[in-house]
This record gives structure tokens, C-alpha cells and sequence, in this order.
């Protein structure tokens, strides 16, 4: 699954994997299925993202420094990917970031993503937990520069449904996000 939004922004939202239903049918990320409706909808209210998201690609939908990708490159058996789908995955991760010359911040939107950013980045999986609503720097390490990894509940239809994540928290973390690369 490619990514989606321009390669100079300086925000990455770095979902789980592409939707069977979703970005799989329509080759975008989080377009189709019920993910993309907050996401996207978000992105349009903190202008990062123009036009109207209609879960199709040839919506019109643009990115204003937001580029979307996810942890994963291609559906998972079951929904979930595998330990061993997630690291075959990093590589591709790894290059998204070295990618992006004007990259500040990251927004991980659940545990896995979390964990396959600061892979990606050379850290260890488990070095910095995972939080909702947190925002922390990386360490430079051997990059050129820090990033703020910005860790979201993700925006499935499970955690809205059940209010482990809501719209006004979700736009919390965008808005923090916002305040810090600005």
C-alpha cells in the first residue's frame, strides 16, 4: 500500500495496516473503511488536509504537510499483523522517514505503529511505552535530527465505538502535536 500526502511534510501518521475493506479496496490509506472518517476529519479541521473526504481516492482529498502511511504494507491474515509481517514491514517504514527531509513529528496511531516508529528509528521496541496522548522526543542517535512521536489510541471503529477514543481526544493530540512543530 503506498502512502499518501507529500513527501516534505512534517507530520507522518503511521497507522497499523491497510483495511481489507478499506485502503486495500481503494489503494489510499484509511480510505473505505470506518478509520478514515475521524482521521481524515481531523486532518481537515487543523488544515492539515483540503476538500471533503468521501472514503474514495479520487475524492479530492489533498495533504497540507501530513504525509499518511502504516506499519504494515499490505492486508494481514485475521486483521492483525504478525510480529514477523511487522519487521519484514520496517524496512519500508525506515525509508518513509529517511524520505522525508522536513520531518518533525510522528503521530502513532496505536501500540504496534508505536513500536515499528522507534524500530525504524534504531531505538528498541519496548524503550518507550506506549501512551495515549503523549509526546515525547526521540533520541537523534545516528539521524540528523530528533522527532516528537505522538502516541494516539488508533482510529478504528472498535476504540470510538467503545469510547476508548473519542473525537475531542483525538483532536487533542493533533492540536499538541500542532503547538509543538509550529
Amino acid at each position: 500500500m503506498p502512502s499518501f500526502g507529500p513527501l516534505d511534510a512534517r507530520l507522518l501518521v503511521v497507522g497499523l495496516a491497510p483495511g481489507v475493506r478499506g485502503a486495500n479496496r481503494t489503494g489510499r490509506p484509511f480510505t473505505g473503511d470506518f478509520a478514515g472518517l475521524l482521521l481524515y476529519q481531523t486532518l481537515i479541521k487543523f488544515g492539515l488536509a483540503e476538500g471533503s473526504y468521501r472514503a474514495d481516492p479520487a475524492d479530492g482529498l489533498v495533504l497540507r504537510d501530513t504525509r499518511v502511511t502504516n506499519a504494515v504494507r499490505c492486508v494481514p491474515p485475521g486483521n492483525l499483523p504478525t510480529p514477523a509481517e511487522i519487521t519484514a514491514c520496517n524496512p519500508f517504514l525506515t525509508s518513509e522517514l529517511v524520505a522525508m527531509p522536513h520531518l518533525r513529528a510522528v503521530l502513532a496511531l496505536g501500540g504496534v505503529a508505536h513500536k515499528a516508529v522507534l524500530r525504524a528509528r534504531g531505538l528498541r521496541a519496548g524503550s518507550i511505552a506506549f501512551q495515549h496522548g503523549a509526546l515525547r522526543t526521540l533520541p537523534k542517535g545516528d539521524w540528523p535530527d530528533e522527532l516528537l512521536i505522538a502516541d494516539s489510541y488508533h482510529v478504528s471503529r472498535l476504540n470510538t465505538n467503545t469510547g476508548r477514543l473519542t473525537a475531542a481526544m483525538f483532536e487533542a493530540v493533533v492540536a499538541a502535536i500542532l503547538a509543538r512543530i509550529n
